[in-house]
Protein backbone atom coordinates (compact mmCIF):
# COMPACT_ATOMS: atom_id res chain seq x y z
CA UNK A 1 0.00 0.00 0.00
CA UNK A 2 1.21 3.55 -0.77
CA UNK A 3 0.60 5.15 3.18
CA UNK A 4 2.92 3.33 5.83
CA UNK A 5 0.43 2.77 9.22
CA UNK A 6 0.38 1.77 12.67
CA UNK A 7 -0.50 -1.65 13.91
CA UNK A 8 -3.86 -2.43 13.21
CA UNK A 9 -4.92 0.75 11.04
CA UNK A 10 -5.46 0.33 7.77
CA UNK A 11 -2.56 2.05 5.35
CA UNK A 12 -4.75 4.30 3.35
CA UNK A 13 -6.24 4.25 -0.25
CA UNK A 14 -4.31 2.02 -2.55
CA UNK A 15 -2.85 2.76 -5.66
CA UNK A 16 -4.56 1.99 -8.79
CA UNK A 17 -1.83 -0.86 -9.50
CA UNK A 18 -2.79 -2.09 -6.02
CA UNK A 19 -6.67 -2.21 -6.98
CA UNK A 20 -6.04 -3.66 -9.87
CA UNK A 21 -4.26 -6.61 -8.89
CA UNK A 22 -7.40 -6.68 -6.21
CA UNK A 23 -9.63 -6.89 -8.83
CA UNK A 24 -7.73 -9.36 -10.61
CA UNK A 25 -7.35 -11.30 -7.26
CA UNK A 26 -11.37 -11.09 -6.53
CA UNK A 27 -12.52 -12.17 -9.85
CA UNK A 28 -10.19 -15.80 -9.34
CA UNK A 29 -12.09 -15.90 -6.26
CA UNK A 30 -15.41 -15.32 -7.89
CA UNK A 31 -14.52 -17.99 -10.12
CA UNK A 32 -14.77 -20.27 -6.95
CA UNK A 33 -18.02 -18.86 -6.17
CA UNK A 34 -17.42 -16.03 -3.28
CA UNK A 35 -19.53 -13.43 -4.47
CA UNK A 36 -17.46 -10.77 -6.16
CA UNK A 37 -18.15 -7.70 -3.62
CA UNK A 38 -17.24 -10.36 -0.59
CA UNK A 39 -14.04 -11.61 -2.91
CA UNK A 40 -13.11 -7.86 -3.15
CA UNK A 41 -13.61 -7.35 0.39
CA UNK A 42 -11.09 -10.17 1.03
CA UNK A 43 -8.72 -9.47 -1.26
CA UNK A 44 -8.38 -6.25 0.68
CA UNK A 45 -8.27 -7.75 3.96
CA UNK A 46 -5.88 -10.01 2.83
CA UNK A 47 -3.16 -7.81 1.27
CA UNK A 48 -3.46 -4.78 3.18
CA UNK A 49 -1.12 -4.55 6.41
CA UNK A 50 -3.77 -3.56 9.11
CA UNK A 51 -4.94 -6.00 11.81
CA UNK A 52 -8.82 -4.51 11.93
CA UNK A 53 -10.98 -2.51 9.45
CA UNK A 54 -14.27 -0.78 9.72
CA UNK A 55 -16.99 -0.96 7.19
CA UNK A 56 -15.75 2.97 6.19
CA UNK A 57 -12.21 1.43 6.11
CA UNK A 58 -12.95 -1.03 3.58
CA UNK A 59 -15.14 1.22 1.36
CA UNK A 60 -12.51 4.06 1.50
CA UNK A 61 -9.84 1.56 0.63
CA UNK A 62 -11.81 -0.38 -1.85
CA UNK A 63 -13.46 3.58 -3.33
CA UNK A 64 -16.72 1.86 -3.07
CA UNK A 65 -20.06 3.01 -0.66
CA UNK A 66 -20.68 1.50 2.66
CA UNK A 67 -23.34 0.23 1.32
CA UNK A 68 -21.41 -2.36 -0.57
CA UNK A 69 -19.70 -3.48 2.45
CA UNK A 70 -22.52 -4.13 4.56
CA UNK A 71 -23.49 -7.67 2.60
CA UNK A 72 -20.33 -8.16 1.79
CA UNK A 73 -18.63 -8.98 5.33
CA UNK A 74 -22.01 -10.48 6.02
CA UNK A 75 -21.18 -13.24 3.64
CA UNK A 76 -17.71 -13.14 4.19
CA UNK A 77 -18.25 -13.57 8.45
CA UNK A 78 -20.57 -16.19 7.62
CA UNK A 79 -18.61 -18.20 5.68
CA UNK A 80 -15.77 -17.81 8.46
CA UNK A 81 -13.45 -16.25 5.80
CA UNK A 82 -12.96 -13.36 8.98
CA UNK A 83 -14.51 -12.61 11.68
CA UNK A 84 -16.05 -9.61 13.37
CA UNK A 85 -15.20 -8.16 16.36
CA UNK A 86 -16.80 -5.09 18.60
CA UNK A 87 -14.32 -3.60 20.95
CA UNK A 88 -15.92 -2.33 24.63
CA UNK A 89 -17.41 1.00 24.21
CA UNK A 90 -17.55 1.13 20.41
CA UNK A 91 -19.97 2.04 18.17
CA UNK A 92 -19.17 0.31 15.04
CA UNK A 93 -17.95 -3.31 13.89
CA UNK A 94 -14.33 -4.28 13.08
CA UNK A 95 -13.58 -7.07 10.60
CA UNK A 96 -10.35 -9.14 10.31
CA UNK A 97 -8.55 -12.25 9.22
CA UNK A 98 -7.73 -14.38 13.18
CA UNK A 99 -4.67 -15.94 11.95
CA UNK A 100 -1.30 -15.61 9.99
CA UNK A 101 -2.35 -19.52 8.80
CA UNK A 102 -5.07 -18.10 6.63
CA UNK A 103 -5.27 -20.52 4.19
CA UNK A 104 -4.94 -23.26 6.33
CA UNK A 105 -7.08 -21.71 9.04
CA UNK A 106 -10.27 -21.73 6.34
CA UNK A 107 -9.36 -24.91 5.21
CA UNK A 108 -9.41 -26.49 8.41
CA UNK A 109 -12.81 -25.02 9.42
CA UNK A 110 -13.93 -26.91 5.90
CA UNK A 111 -13.23 -29.93 7.15
CA UNK A 112 -16.35 -29.81 9.63
CA UNK A 113 -18.55 -28.92 6.91
CA UNK A 114 -17.62 -32.38 4.89
CA UNK A 115 -18.95 -34.76 8.27
CA UNK A 116 -22.89 -33.52 7.38
CA UNK A 117 -22.68 -34.56 4.04
CA UNK A 118 -20.90 -37.65 4.63
CA UNK A 119 -23.26 -38.86 7.35
CA UNK A 120 -26.73 -37.50 5.23
CA UNK A 121 -25.57 -39.52 2.35
CA UNK A 122 -25.12 -42.78 4.57
CA UNK A 123 -28.67 -42.01 5.79
CA UNK A 124 -29.56 -41.96 2.10
CA UNK A 125 -27.62 -45.03 1.88
CA UNK A 126 -29.89 -47.01 4.58
CA UNK A 127 -33.20 -45.42 3.15
CA UNK A 128 -33.21 -46.58 -0.19
CA UNK A 129 -30.35 -49.34 0.15
CA UNK A 130 -26.97 -50.20 -1.59
CA UNK A 131 -28.45 -52.55 -4.04
CA UNK A 132 -30.60 -49.18 -6.07
CA UNK A 133 -28.69 -46.71 -8.66
CA UNK A 134 -29.60 -43.90 -6.55
CA UNK A 135 -28.83 -46.01 -3.08
CA UNK A 136 -25.08 -46.83 -5.03
CA UNK A 137 -24.60 -42.99 -5.70
CA UNK A 138 -24.96 -42.07 -2.46
CA UNK A 139 -22.81 -44.60 -1.09
CA UNK A 140 -20.47 -43.53 -3.25
CA UNK A 141 -21.13 -39.56 -2.34
CA UNK A 142 -20.64 -40.95 1.78
CA UNK A 143 -16.94 -42.82 1.06
CA UNK A 144 -16.11 -39.49 -1.46
CA UNK A 145 -16.94 -37.45 1.70
CA UNK A 146 -15.29 -39.98 3.98
CA UNK A 147 -12.21 -39.89 1.93
CA UNK A 148 -11.78 -36.19 1.15
CA UNK A 149 -12.09 -35.41 5.33
CA UNK A 150 -9.77 -37.88 6.26
CA UNK A 151 -7.19 -36.31 3.03
CA UNK A 152 -7.87 -32.90 4.19
CA UNK A 153 -6.79 -33.22 7.53
CA UNK A 154 -3.69 -35.43 6.68
CA UNK A 155 -2.84 -32.58 3.86
CA UNK A 156 -3.20 -29.37 6.36
CA UNK A 157 -0.92 -31.18 8.70
CA UNK A 158 1.86 -31.63 6.33
CA UNK A 159 0.55 -27.60 5.82
CA UNK A 160 1.32 -26.86 8.78
CA UNK A 161 4.85 -28.87 8.67
CA UNK A 162 5.97 -27.52 5.40
CA UNK A 163 4.77 -24.33 6.97
CA UNK A 164 7.12 -24.31 9.58
CA UNK A 165 9.85 -24.96 7.68
CA UNK A 166 9.20 -22.30 4.99
CA UNK A 167 8.71 -19.63 8.03
CA UNK A 168 10.04 -20.66 11.21
CA UNK A 169 8.64 -20.43 14.36
CA UNK A 170 6.44 -18.23 14.27
CA UNK A 171 4.93 -19.43 11.65
CA UNK A 172 2.76 -22.31 14.20
CA UNK A 173 -0.93 -21.51 13.85
CA UNK A 174 -3.02 -19.80 16.59
CA UNK A 175 -6.25 -21.92 17.78
CA UNK A 176 -9.32 -20.56 16.19
CA UNK A 177 -11.89 -19.89 18.58
CA UNK A 178 -15.29 -17.98 17.84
Amino acid sequence: MAVSAAAGEPSGTPGEDVLRFIERFAMALADFGLPRMAARVFAYILIDDAERYTAADLASGLRVSPAAISGAVRTLVQANLIGKEREPGARVDTYRIYDDDVWGTIMSRRVDTVEPFEQLAGEGVELLGADRRGGRRLRETQEFYAFMRRKLAENLDEWREHRQALFGEGAQSAEVTD
